[in-house]
């Protein structure tokens, strides 16, 4: 079992390992903390990949910690946040496992809802991690979502 962690706050996690979502809210809870925003993904099977059996993430180590380092960095320039946790599965895992969990912890509710989807947006589309489905009929390498992109530019033209 893998566990990388990046910086001295662990705001960030990278690992083959599952994780308990209501246990790392309630690390987020501290002092000045009246608000906690989450996201928590899962493996889906669903029509655009009929008959999943499972999805490979594979990244970079050292280069996917530092860039999603770099977004909790951006997210708490932007936002006045108490804590910030992100965990990132790597590895085989098979559908309605846990992928990825983000959660920004601030005074009020705003800032927590913002930060947390702008993590999420970058992370779907700046941090390198790697996505392959293995299906009944094969597997294949997932390509990057339009989606996705447009997601981000609300957070790049809000500079």
């Amino acid at each position: 079992m893998t566990e990388l962690v990046n910086s001295a706050a662990a705001d960030v996690i990278i690992r083959n390992a599952d994780f308990d979502a209501g246990a790392e809210i309630d690390k987020l809870r501290r002092a000045g903390v009246g608000a906690i925003a989450t996201f928590s993904g899962i493996v889906r099977d669903n029509a655009e990949a009929p008959g999943l059996i499972a999805m490979t993430l594979e990244h970079f180590p050292g280069m996917t910690e530092q860039e999603i380092q770099n977004i909790v960095d951006q997210a708490r320039g932007r936002w006045p946040l108490t804590a910030v946790k992100v965990i990132h599965r790597v590895g085989r895992l098979l559908p309605q496992e846990n992928i990825v969990f983000v959660g920004t912890a601030s005074a009020h509710r705003q800032a927590a809802f913002d930060s947390a989807f702008f993590i999420m947006d970058y992370l779907k589309t700046r941090a390198p991690f790697w996505k392959k489905e293995e299906t009944s009929s094969g597997t294949q390498w997932v390509e990057a979502r339009e989606t996705d992109d447009i997601a981000l530019q609300k957070w790049v033209e809000s500079r």
